[in-house]
């Protein structure tokens, strides 16, 4: 090691500092000596909260200042929940370092313990047009609302009456202690997650080879495979994150399974596939199978929205 000091961008909210203290507790156990401090940002994505992402410009609001941060070298590392990284990175800066995933999947927090219980014309809130647009495919019977903010936040819209159920990630509620809300955890073939979810990414300065090598132990190779193929998945059809696209990749031995997804916020259509391969084909795979839906048209719902 040749720096004794390290600053660790990251979002204000209670999850993102969880997500970053615990980046801090990983990289202590390897670097005992290395003087390792938080700066804590509020990015655009948390201050319009009134609206859909998709209106006020995706998830990629919720990483730019921290990449600003970088770019500037006010901070050397930023700490992101991967389902909220664009497919394209400013100039300069590297997705490093995949840490290993929490569970995947999407979570229902209701006192109903199932989609199915839910009765006819209850309102569900999320902040996913991707959780938005299956909903309604699976469930054109129920309501969806927009609903923003930290999770604390949306738990209490939903304690005070104003939903009858929300949706969120799994890993959030985990992470934070907080997996005693889930009433159930929705089956990732027929809610297939967003690219990422689950996911802590670690971002720096490409050309910062000290601080790449000071990443490595928190590396995970598996995560690494399966999150390439999902985002080149993404990044073929175009790379947004506001969009209802879905990819998840799992491994079996030396072969990668992938399933994707590209669906109307209506829920009148979804479009799915899946596809096979060796591991080490993970961004063909992601592309071929993106191209695979395009020639079904995906191409026509993604310019519809």
């Amino acid at each position: 090691m040749t720096i004794k000091t390290l600053r660790i961008a990251t979002r204000q909210s209670p999850l993102a500092l969880w997500q970053a203290e615990f980046v801090k507790a990983q990289l202590h156990h390897y670097w005992p000596k290395l003087d390792i401090t938080l700066v804590p940002m509020r990015t655009s994505g948390d201050k319009f909260l009134n609206d859909t992402l998709a209106a006020v410009g995706g998830k990629g609001l919720f990483v730019k200042e921290l990449e600003l941060a970088l770019l500037e070298q006010r901070a050397d590392i930023a700490v992101h929940s991967l389902k909220d990284v664009p497919a394209q990175l400013p100039a300069g800066l590297l997705l490093s370092t995949f840490l290993q995933r929490e569970d995947p999947r999407d979570a229902l927090v209701s006192d109903y313990q199932s989609l199915d219980a839910l009765p006819h014309g209850a309102l569900i809130g999320t902040a996913s047009l991707r959780r938005h647009a299956l909903i309604k495919h699976y469930y054109p019977h129920l309501n969806v609302a927009v609903l923003r903010g930290n999770i604390n936040s949306r738990l209490k819209q939903l304690a005070n009456g104003h939903y009858d159920a929300i949706m969120l990630a799994v890993a959030g509620l985990t992470r934070l202690g907080l997996e005693h809300e889930i009433a159930a955890k929705l089956d990732s073939e027929q809610f297939v997650p967003a690219v990422g979810q689950g996911v802590l990414a670690l971002e720096c300065r490409a050309d910062d080879l000290t601080i790449q090598a000071l990443l490595v132990p928190l590396h995970h190779a598996d995560t690494t495979i399966c999150v390439t193929a999902e985002r080149a998945f993404n990044e073929r059809l175009g790379g947004a994150c506001h969009v209802p696209v879905a990819a998840y990749a799992t491994l079996d031995s030396d072969t990668l399974h992938l399933m994707g997804l590209v669906a109307k916020v209506d829920g009148t259509e979804c479009l799915r596939e899946s596809i096979s391969g060796p591991i080490a084909d993970a961004c063909k795979l992601g592309t071929t199978l993106a191209n695979t839906l395009l020639n079904r048209g995906a191409d026509t719902i993604l310019n519809s929205l």
